[in-house]
């Protein structure tokens, strides 16, 4: 089995990982490394031995110094961790980047008896060793489950564990940090499987699957096969189709589906659609029974680089888009991009605006990706394609991991937004696709701050073709800004008397900056 990134496996002493990890490099037919091994060759004496005489903190610098060279050295391999090496969040957030973590568990009695001689073990050498596993199995909870996968060893041999270990690898998830609530992002190739697999582990008591009129006619057929395999009582909420309809009368149409069917707390709500359809169903089993489990299916570009990542979930009103909603994140999100073979071209397109957007402030890698491959990325070669999802849904799960709450830098992926939201409102949400409506604000708002000093004038420049060159539309008449500007009020993003912008002068590394909301809305009126 290929590995195209090294495999990292975590969890606490005792749980199995050198003996798996020896076994999956050889299956692997890449190197293995014992971490601590690993740094005794480093220091030149025993992990035990260099606790006693140097203290915890200088083993965990070492310890920290020798996985991030590992990290970064281009060599694939299996390392077996210690069971603190990656409670550092710095360190745990830098290895789910560059390699796989699989986090291995065992019951605290099974690590008891498997971690014996305690002597052996320098933290557990004390007058209390169940105590005290039991003290940092509770520390280290949320790091342990910063993992791309967690597989239980409790009842598994090893050649299975090596195996499932490896099979996470090969495909190469991505990780949603957030303790208890991470979660993976698969990216995959017409694999139905993966999600068969997903909502199998998750053990639901009753599947609420939530789509719209267009995303059921054109992929509804693609969940049969998964719900003959699965055989869990499962309803079907169908939605019209547009962002007209994302109102609370269609969250209504999802709730009266699933309380009358008898929903229960063991309940999962799967959105399968675009943007829309996400947001609504997210919303949904946000407040149904005060919250149950949903997984992301997204099936539109936009909603696999934007609107799926992240837990933001909501509804539109007559004041505005996107007024209310809850922040409520999916136990999964799978990306097939076989979804993208039945969309329309305008659809496909609209969503590159999200791409554009997330690379412009906080991902340079991406921006250059896109503008030299932007030929190929109009014309869906499916290999840059793919790359490119999961370089966006990459970019963005990290500003999430940061700012879940959008207190500060995750307020960057607003861009363009304040504006495009007021030309989506005054549209009726008909005129504009919402990421059309993004790239136009986009324009709009670098050219606005770079104006006033505020942005780069040549970055804005450099959006424009870009957006333009990926089919994007980058200018809209001046009465329809003008229509707009009536709504910069009712803005989420507003504080008090002043609009806060993401603005950008060097390309990746966006900043927030506020200016006065009635500056910014004559501005609108002008058209400039």
């Amino acid at each position: 089995m290929m590995l195209s990134r090294s495999l990292l496996l975590s969890g606490m002493m005792a749980t199995g990982k050198s003996t798996v990890g020896r076994l999956a490099a050889a299956k692997a037919g890449v190197p293995f490394v014992d971490l601590d091994a690993a740094i005794e060759a480093e220091v030149g004496t025993s992990v035990p031995d260099f606790f006693a005489t140097r203290g915890e903190p200088a083993f965990r610098a070492v310890e920290a110094t020798v996985l991030s060279r590992f990290l970064h050295d281009g060599v694939v391999r299996v390392i077996a961790l210690g069971g603190g090496a990656l409670v550092p969040r710095a360190l745990r957030h830098e290895a789910l980047e560059h390699a796989t973590v699989v986090t291995l568990t065992a019951p605290l009695a099974h690590i008891l008896e498997r971690a014996k001689p305690y002597e052996t073990r320098p933290l557990l050498a004390g007058s209390d060793p169940a105590g005290t596993l039991a003290r940092l199995l509770d520390l280290r909870a949320d790091a342990y489950a910063e993992a791309h996968a967690t597989l239980a060893t409790e009842d598994r041999d090893v050649d299975a564990l090596a195996d499932a270990a490896l099979a996470i690898a090969s495909r190469a998830p991505i990780a949603m940090p957030l303790g208890a609530r991470s979660y993976a992002l698969d990216v995959v190739v017409d694999a139905s499987e993966r999600l068969t697999d997903v909502l199998a582990g998750l053990a639901p008591s009753k599947l609420v699957f939530v789509s719209d009129a267009n995303v059921d006619r054109a992929r509804g057929a693609s969940l049969k096969p998964l719900r003959r395999a699965l055989a869990i009582p499962a309803i079907d909420v169908v939605l019209p189709a547009g962002e007209e309809h994302k109102n609370l009368n269609a969250i209504a149409t999802i709730w009266d589906a699933a309380l009358g069917s008898g929903v229960d707390r063991d309940t999962v709500v799967v959105a399968f659609g675009g943007g829309v359809v996400g947001d609504l169903a997210g919303f949904a089993a946000a407040t149904l029974l005060r919250g149950v489990r949903f997984v992301q299916v997204p099936t539109t570009l936009l909603a696999m680089v934007d609107s799926s990542v992240g837990g933001k979930t909501g509804f539109d009103s007559t004041a505005g888009k996107n007024l209310i909603g809850a922040f409520h994140q999916p136990s999964a999100v799978v990306a097939d991009m076989a979804h993208l073979t039945t969309l329309a071209p305008r659809q496909r397109t609209s969503g590159l605006a999200e791409v554009v957007k997330v690379a412009l402030c906080t991902d340079a890698p991406l921006f250059t990706f896109c503008e030299e491959n932007a030929e190929a990325i109009v014309a869906h070669e499916p290999h840059v394609t793919r790359e490119m999802v999961r370089r966006a849904i990459a970019a963005k799960a990290r500003v999430v991991r940061d700012d879940e709450h959008e207190q500060g830098r995750r307020a960057l992926l607003n861009a363009g937004h304040t504006a495009g939201h007021g030309l989506e409102t005054a549209g009726g949400y008909t005129r504009h696709l919402h990421g059309e409506a993004v790239s136009l604000g986009l324009v709009f708002e670098l050219r606005w701050l770079a104006a006033r000093g505020l942005a780069s004038r040549e970055l804005a420049d450099r959006t424009e073709r870009l957006l333009a060159r990926l089919g994007l539309p980058v200018v809209a008449p001046a009465p329809e800004w003008a229509s707009a500007a009536a709504f910069v009020g009712a803005d989420k993003k507003r504080r008090g008397k002043a609009v806060v912008l993401p603005t950008v002068e060097k390309l990746g590394e966006g900043a927030l900056v506020r200016v006065p909301m009635a500056d910014f809305e004559a501005g609108l009126r002008a058209g400039t």
